[in-house]
């Protein structure tokens, strides 16, 4: 097969899986280091890849808005088919990315084969469901497909000057310093069965504020799932005021994230920042072993009353899995990454 001189890599869904899809943006451009590489995104994600050295084009489908109807995404296929790639690297399956890579008359389309995955050129058989391994692994398997090299593992977040100046402005407008010392934590979760309880987030504070300053963060739109968090506890409230890119300049200057399973988790893991991650379902699809925080400095938390089948957010034990782990489990890993004498606590 011929080297490609223009790759454009496809991912339209949530920002976690895009942070966990910057390896394949470094290892083709290991592979191919003349190729015009482009990543193809939703606008939630673009601060992930906006930025990234090894990146000449950020292409935004929006299907809420600009692309919201078929005749809007078919036009926006012909704009793709004239900027006439060689290679589309689809990380995730949707039925309208394996269409608009048709239709865009791409000649070589890789990716998983369901939702019109017979539109691709390179089938990969779609077993990701079955978490038999972590997503980045399957997502460097649709290179693995395309014989292209694997050389580096290594998440990717931007961090830039500019956006870490407009993090300090945020806290100037609060009349509050910079602490030195922070400790972030996000209740909030895309499902019910990924939010360990509100009670459990405060006793947790009370607990950790000895080590620095406690942060809340999270999206405008899911403030009523940590509203009593931010009530009842003595924390600096940032939920809906950042952006993804200053949220990666608040995880760089933290000590610690402590998270429910969530995007966000792999920003920190992908900046440096240690991370406890705390899952509830039972279910392979949705396991650690497939979603868990990335790196040296990560944790995570699963217990499990073994739920077969796992019914998700209509749960009828009211989410027994994640009450089973309790504020001393996550404090007692905490302590072993904040105090240099406190062990080496794995899970």
């Amino acid at each position: 097969m011929k080297n490609p001189s223009r790759i454009l890599i496809v991912r339209l869904d949530r920002i976690g899986d895009v942070v966990l899809s910057t390896p394949v943006i470094a290892n083709l451009r290991a592979a191919f280091p003349d190729a015009h590489i482009a990543f193809m995104c939703r606008p939630v994600a673009r601060d992930i890849v906006d930025g990234n050295l090894d990146l000449d084009e950020v292409i935004i489908y929006d299907k809420n808005g600009a692309q919201k109807n078929f005749f809007k995404t078919f036009l926006f296929a012909c704009g793709l088919a004239r900027k006439n790639f060689d290679w589309a690297v689809n990380l995730h399956p949707s039925n309208r990315s394996n269409w608009i890579l048709f239709i865009a008359g791409i000649p070589v389309r890789a990716g998983w084969d369901r939702k019109n995955g017979r539109l691709l050129t390179h089938r990969i058989r779609d077993v990701k469901h079955e978490g038999l391994k972590h997503e980045l692994e399957y997502n460097l398997d649709v290179l693995r497909a395309l014989e292209v090299p694997i050389v580096s593992e290594k998440l990717y977040f931007p961090v830039k000057d500019h956006e870490m100046n407009q993090f300090r402005l945020i806290f100037e407008a609060m009349k509050i310093n910079v602490p030195d010392k922070m400790i972030v934590i996000h209740a909030s979760a895309s499902c019910p069965s990924k939010r360990w309880p509100q009670e459990y987030f405060i006793e947790l504070v009370g607990k950790i504020s000895k080590w620095g300053k406690v942060v809340i963060v999270g999206e405008k739109n899911e403030n009523c799932f940590s509203d009593k968090i931010a009530a009842e506890s003595k924390i600096i409230d940032l939920r809906g005021k950042l952006t993804l890119a200053q949220l990666g300049c608040l995880f760089k200057k933290s000590l610690l994230f402590i998270s429910n399973d969530s995007g966000p988790v792999h920003i920190a893991a992908a900046v440096g920042t240690p991370v406890i991650s705390i899952f509830g379902r039972n279910d392979p699809g949705l396991s650690p072993a497939r979603w868990r925080p990335l790196g040296e400095n990560s944790r995570y938390l699963h217990k499990t009353p073994g739920c077969k089948p796992c019914l998700a957010h209509n749960c009828d034990k009211d989410f027994r899995c994640l009450r089973l782990t309790t504020p001393d489990d996550v404090y007692t890993i905490a302590k072993s990454i904040l105090e240099p004498n406190g062990g080496q606590t794995r899970c």
